[in-house]
């Protein structure tokens, strides 16, 4: 009587957090000083601004400098 199986359905997947490979961070706590130039001038200037695109770059070579895959 019912629909419900006698078996529990597996737990979701937990997600793997990636670190970097040098530091051991989570890639939100990494070069927080590109971060924050990168987003202040975002904020102040907008994305397509010359100056933020700069700073987003050297932000995502920080990040790789971390050992993460940035594109």
């Amino acid at each position: 009587m019912g629909n419900s199986s006698s078996t529990p359905s597996p737990a979701p997947a937990a997600k793997e957090q990636k670190v970097g490979t040098k530091s051991g961070k989570k890639i939100c706590c990494c070069c927080p000083e590109t971060k924050q130039a990168r987003d202040a001038c975002i904020l102040a200037n907008g994305e397509e601004d010359v100056d933020c695109q700069r700073l987003i770059e050297l932000h995502k070579e920080c990040l790789r400098g971390e050992g993460f895959d940035v594109k």
